[in-house]
């Protein structure tokens, strides 16, 4: 991989390009030469930023395409994957010249990077992020039947980090954090490792360059020593195998050092120094057979003093990627490293992932079906596109566990996952229903942290048990975006009942009275937006004035003097057309800034419920009466922020100028060091305005540890 990333950054013109493309698939030259002229020639005039030939970069994404083992239809999409979007050509021209498949696979890299002019962010939201989430979801729906689309997009992302240079700081930038945010945890996905490790190196040198520097550093001035014993471990390795009738051929033995980002997480995770980096060294025992494997690891345990606790069997237990491999952490004389055992089947599913196998799109192959298994939770997804970029990238980033069902069924789940995970992993309707769970025959709570190798079982109730508090504490998008979907139509049908009592207390209407009418005139279905918004609730109130068939009945008599006048208590404001005089807090709930509320109202006292509580649902039930409730969007508040900074020079200054820019009193600030490379900076600050968009940017441009509300809403009540 090291001589292909090399090749290519000494390729300047498309002469250079087209041989070095030719080389990577002799057999393929004459199929292939007439798509080079066709890509050369749709984009002749076009440059780069560097000054070179536009041709040069999809020649050479088709020659890391082809590198990776992809095919010819990928090679020929790799090459014209910028040609709808750029020239003057179209979908049915490319497929006329060059095939269906290969212009669906144009067709697929286009819609990844094209934004359209209806999806563009409304003016409340940052434009950067719902850019990037619509890039993002695009990349993954469009991949979802064929992904081989992903494979030529990698292929280009690489392309484009190795030709940085050229673009201005800010670009640079922009392009490695989603590189290392998005790129290469789908390269992971797809179990194409060496491509994961070179976007993340080389987005981590953009990123982190100091960091990167340092490590860089450590390597060159111990990369002499750290080769040689490397030398050292894999002589005594080989000699081990021969002794025990292993022959030469029978086996091969690779040396390698972690790559930079992999080394740089494990010290931020950790909290270690590079000097303490245990697992530095690693060395690849590649055999024949699977119980080589077994054999190998026999005689490192019994030669090498193991490390407890580091050792994982993938042979038997295969990531959800495919990968297959033993990792076993060994001590040799006062050096540890890290050994891996794997067949040669096993080292080129490692290696290039689905790119390992040549019939992509049909997904037949245990270890294709098994990569490309994680794309299918996003494929119905129907949130906004920040909230499936939130929750896809979620499940992106985390490392997996393997969890059992008492069936022996498998599975992959990220770290941190609960029961309640597990649960809707199993199936949507066992997750709402969920009501215990028992991990290793034990019982435990649905939130319970499960591990790798634990055996998960769930009762079920009979009805669905919706949990709209516990959507933070769960880990996957699915389970996310299930009790999201669940509480979404819970909370609308009791805004519908909410409403109801609303409008009756308004009126004086007898509710069973009201609800027939607006059952009669179609408005059930639509009132829910009466508790959550005083426009639509007043438009509502002016609607059933106006309603000719209310005035003939003497029911009605009294409505037209029916005004709503707005009362103003601490943090909130009612609306009512009779006077709020008073306002309470009850001992069953504790509402916190923003949490969803309802008042009920009494002899002119308004009493607050989070709208979740069960108190307050047996009011709702009872048709107690009710006013219109919301916080109030005058009042200064304050929070309590903490952010990870890099302990490097001008990170405070940094964070300081931010908050400013975006209007932000700071009322205090403090900071100290925590671990290797980063400080925590704890801040209370004032906000004026809406609290959820300055935590998105806080959260998109810092490492957010915590923000939260100084005060509970009822703190200042009791």
């Amino acid at each position: 991989m090291q001589e292909l990333v090399s090749s290519i950054g000494a390729v300047k013109t498309i002469e250079a390009a087209s041989d070095f493309l030719l080389q990577k698939a002799p057999l393929l030259k004459d199929e292939l030469k007439p798509t080079i002229d066709f890509c050369v020639a749709a984009h002749e005039g076009q440059k780069r930023k560097s000054g070179e030939e536009y041709a040069v970069h999809p020649i050479l994404v088709a020659s890391i395409v082809a590198h990776f083992g992809g095919t010819v239809e990928m090679i020929k999409a790799a090459l014209l994957h910028d040609v709808v979007e750029d020239t003057g050509f179209e979908k049915s021209e490319v497929a006329e010249k060059f095939g269906a498949d290969v212009a669906e696979l144009v067709d697929g890299l286009t819609k990844i990077d094209e934004i359209r002019e209806h999806e563009l962010p409304p003016s409340f939201m940052d434009e950067k992020l719902l850019k990037a989430a619509l890039s993002f979801r695009k990349m993954l729906t469009s991949a979802i039947d064929d992904p081989r689309v992903l494979v030529i997009k990698l292929s280009d992302r690489l392309h484009n980090l190795l030709t940085l240079d050229a673009l201005e700081p800010k670009k640079q930038r922009r392009i490695a954090e989603e590189s290392l945010v998005v790129y290469a945890p789908i390269a992971y996905k797809l179990g194409i490792s060496k491509l994961k490790n070179y976007i993340e190196d080389l987005s981590f040198k953009v990123l982190f360059p100091e960091d990167y520097k340092k490590i860089d550093e450590y390597m060159l001035r111990n990369d002499a020593a750290i080769e040689a014993r490397l030398v050292v471990i894999a002589d005594k390795i080989k000699e081990l195998l021969i002794q025990n009738g292993f022959e030469e051929g029978d086996f091969e033995i690779k040396s390698r050092v972690k790559h930079y980002f992999s080394i740089y997480q494990k010290m931020q995770r950790k909290g270690v120094s590079l000097d303490e980096v245990l697992d530095l060294l690693a060395l690849r025992i590649i055999v024949k057979e699977v119980n080589d494997c077994y054999k190998v690891l026999g005689l490192l345990h019994r030669n090498f003093k193991p490390l407890v606790g580091r050792f994982k069997d993938y042979v038997a237990i295969p990531k959800e990627n495919g990968y297959q491999t033993i990792h076993t952490t060994l001590f040799f004389d006062n050096t540890i490293f890290e050994a891996q055992i794997r067949t040669y089947e096993m080292d080129e599913i490692a290696e290039f992932g689905i790119a390992a196998h040549a019939n992509y799109k049909s997904g037949v192959t245990t270890h294709a079906s098994s990569a490309t298994k994680w794309l299918k939770n996003f494929e119905f997804h129907g949130e906004t596109p920040v909230e499936f970029y939130e929750f896809a990238k979620n499940d992106l980033i985390s490392e997996d566990i393997l969890v059992y069902s008492p069936k022996g069924e498998l599975f992959s789940l990220p770290v941190g996952a609960t029961a309640l995970d597990f649960a809707y992993a199993v199936h949507t309707e066992v997750g709402h229903k969920a009501k215990e769970a028992y991990v290793n025959n034990v019982k435990v709570p649905l939130l319970h942290t499960l591990n790798s190798g634990d055996i998960c079982a769930i009762v079920t109730s009979d009805k669905p048990q919706p949990r709209c508090t516990w959507i933070d504490s769960v880990k996957t998008s699915r389970a996310k975006h299930s009790i999201k979907n669940l509480c979404a139509a819970k909370l609308k049908d009791l805004d519908r009942r909410v409403a109801k009592n609303i409008l009756a207390h308004t009126f004086g209407f007898d509710y069973y009275e009201l609800r027939s009418w607006l059952d009669d005139k179609k408005y059930s279905q639509i009132i829910y937006k009466i508790p959550r918004d005083k426009a639509y609730y007043q438009e509502f109130v002016k609607k059933i004035k106006e309603e000719s068939s209310l005035k003939s009945r003497s029911l009605f008599t009294r409505i037209m003097g029916i005004k709503l006048k707005k009362y103003h208590f601490d943090h909130f404001d009612f609306y009512s057309n009779k006077p709020v005089t008073e306002l309470a807090f009850d001992v069953c709930c504790h509402p916190k800034k923003w949490d969803d509320i309802v008042a009920f109202f009494h002899k002119g006292k308004a009493t607050i419920h989070h709208k979740l509580c069960s108190h307050a649902d047996e009011m709702i039930a009872k048709h107690e009466p009710m006013v219109f409730v919301e916080w109030s969007k005058a009042e200064i508040r304050t929070f309590k922020v903490v952010v990870a900074l890099e302990n490097q020079k001008g990170a405070l200054a940094h964070f300081v100028g931010f908050l400013s820019k975006h209007g932000i009193n700071i009322v205090s600030l403090e900071i100290g060091r925590a671990k290797a490379f980063t400080e925590y900076c704890t801040a209370e600050i004032e906000i004026k305005h809406d609290f959820k968009s300055i935590k998105d940017k806080i959260a998109r441009n810092f490492k957010l540890i915590e923000f939260a509300f100084a005060d509970d809403a009822y703190k200042e009540n009791q």
